[in-house]
């Protein structure tokens, strides 16, 4: 039986009773305190060729709980072709995650977790990776859920999929805000514990089993394996190695407290090995890159809300442009991650696959601020908004892009990793997510062509949209590829999720859009589809 309920929830002893104490939060605290057994269903993982790694959360009676994972290519479990177990206890937040072996190349399978108690999980299913020549290879891409803003129905529409062979997540799997944060208050802030802001081991635990208690996150769990990748919000906004945005330590500690509680969190809830980025074969259809763009060796961002008091705005921001914005030491991944990158790309394309694919957590496109955007702002904007739409109509001006958190703010970076592309003949696809909106880029670096990227919309965060005054997305999006050379197309209004299959003649990407996040509802408003052939980076519309 599967249960994707909101009661099968659970703390433990470590967490806090700050929740409790909030209004609307402590029916679901309370929920999150009774649960045992198995209390957020399954998931999967980490595919191989041959092996799968199996998550699943249960909750013993005593100190610690030994539980078993099972694994069968029928949903009977007539025949358990590979099983293995672990104890599980409350230094791990009561998550299990068992890798199996001895699995069969591009074949599905079901699963199931057995507690000592002799209760059992959900069943799961799952798929190992092909090997040698493949027909066909899908991947569901998803970011940007934030439970507050709406369902997450671009979930369960892809959950109920059968050609989906693997889902990735690049990043803002969760929000780390309190209560009115962000989104402003609304009744879905009593799905979300704790209320505050996350900062402790124990609040990042909480946010997880409550965005985990949500039947469409379960259900893609549930039904296809994921890659996952953390973005900023799973430790706090804007984050790099030594900070963030959203992290002030004389209220907040230290940073790398906080980041080491994000970090393990995200290793317990996550079906997820611990290694921080790695590849992935697809048989001879290419190879898939899981990068690492957020915390362990990214530069800060550049500062430049002191260039705009300048008495000369355009000469502050070219001398900017010249010396701090292309200083070659900024690094978005570190140069260890780098050299591996290079190395991998180059040894996939040795390899014969077709395609190099490399999911990160930013856009990597230039995007620039058209000056039509002034017109946009609407009359009742916050002042933050407002400087942002205007700064970044100066810096487009100057040739910059408006966004640095972004690879916008790591150029010299950015041409590394495209220079390493053009140096190995590589099919390069970038995956992004992180901007709510969708795209399509055509990557370019020293004149030419590099790879295309492809971007996805938000799950639910919303996007361009809530800064302009009601201005029609469609002028929107024209105006802003207008002004950015590499963008070809844009949705800057809608939800959803996109779909990426890998043919040997051709890669082609789907921006599913969801009718409405209001309610729940499995209904698709347009499925927008563009393609690249091999050896040629360009995009065309099919």
């Amino acid at each position: 039986m599967i249960r994707i309920d909101r009661r099968q929830l659970i703390t433990t002893a470590a967490f806090g009773i700050g929740g409790l104490m909030l209004p609307g939060g402590a029916a679901m605290a309370q929920m999150l305190n009774a649960a045992r057994g198995f209390t957020h269903n399954v998931a999967s993982g980490e595919p191989d060729t041959e092996s799968v790694l199996l998550w699943t959360r249960f909750v013993g009676s005593g100190k610690s709980a030994h539980v078993r994972a099972e694994i069968a290519e029928t949903p009977d479990f007539a025949t358990i072709i590979a099983r293995n177990e672990m104890i599980t206890g409350p230094w791990r937040d009561w998550t299990v995650k068992v890798t199996l072996d001895g699995l069969r190349p591009d074949q599905r399978y079901h699963y199931r977790f057995i507690g000592e108690d002799g209760s059992m999980s959900p069943v799961g299913r799952t798929k190992t990776l092909p090997v040698g020549a493949a027909k066909a290879f899908n991947l569901a891409v998803f970011s940007c859920s934030n439970l507050p803003f709406g369902m997450f129905n671009a979930y369960g529409h892809a959950a109920a999929r059968d050609d989906i062979d693997l889902t990735m997540h690049l990043g803002d799997y969760f929000y780390e805000y309190k209560r009115g944060g962000y989104p402003d208050d609304n009744p879905r802030w009593d799905l979300v514990q704790p209320q505050t802001e996350i900062i402790h081991l124990a609040d990042y635990r909480m946010r997880y089993a409550s965005y985990r208690a949500d039947p469409d996150l379960q259900a893609i769990h549930n039904r296809h394996p994921m890659i996952a990748s953390m973005d900023d919000h799973e430790s706090a906004n804007d984050s790099w190695e030594g900070g963030a945005q959203n992290h002030q330590p004389a209220e907040d500690g230290d940073w790398a407290t906080r980041r080491s509680a994000a970090i393990q969190a995200y290793r317990e809830w996550m079906p997820i090995d611990d290694t921080p980025y790695k590849a992935y074969a697809l048989g001879d259809l290419g190879t898939l890159f899981r990068t690492e763009t957020r915390i362990n060796a990214r530069s800060a961002e550049p500062e430049i809300d002191g260039l705009f008091a300048a008495a000369d705005v355009q000469a502050a921001l070219a001398t900017f442009k010249r010396e701090r914005w292309a200083d070659p030491a900024i690094t978005m991944m570190g140069t260890t991650q780098e050299s591996w990158l290079a190395h991998g790309l180059k040894a996939s394309v040795r390899e014969k696959k077709r395609w190099q694919v490399v999911g990160t957590g930013t856009i990597m496109g230039q995007t620039f601020m058209p000056s039509e955007a002034a017109s946009w702002i609407a009359k009742d904007a916050s002042d933050r908004s407002k400087r942002y739409t205007l700064s970044g109509i100066e810096l487009a001006k100057a040739g910059l892009p408006f966004n640095f958190d972004n690879w916008g703010g790591y150029p010299a970076a950015r041409a590394r990793l495209l220079s390493a592309a053009q140096a190995a003949s590589a099919n390069l696809i970038v995956l992004a997510g992180d901007s709510h909106n969708a795209w399509a880029y055509e990557l370019s670096n020293n004149g030419r062509v590099a790879g295309v990227e492809f971007a996805g919309q938000a799950v639910t965060s919303p996007g361009y949209e809530s800064s302009t005054q009601g201005t029609d997305p469609k002028i929107v999006a024209a105006a802003v590829i207008k002004a950015s050379p590499e963008l070809k197309w844009a949705d800057t209004s809608r939800r959803g999720y996109m779909r990426l299959s890998l043919t040997p003649q051709a890669a082609t990407n789907e921006w599913v859009f969801m009718e409405t996040i209001a309610a729940k509802s499995m209904a698709v408003s347009e499925v927008h589809r563009m393609r690249m052939n091999p050896g040629r980076a360009k995009l065309e519309t099919v």
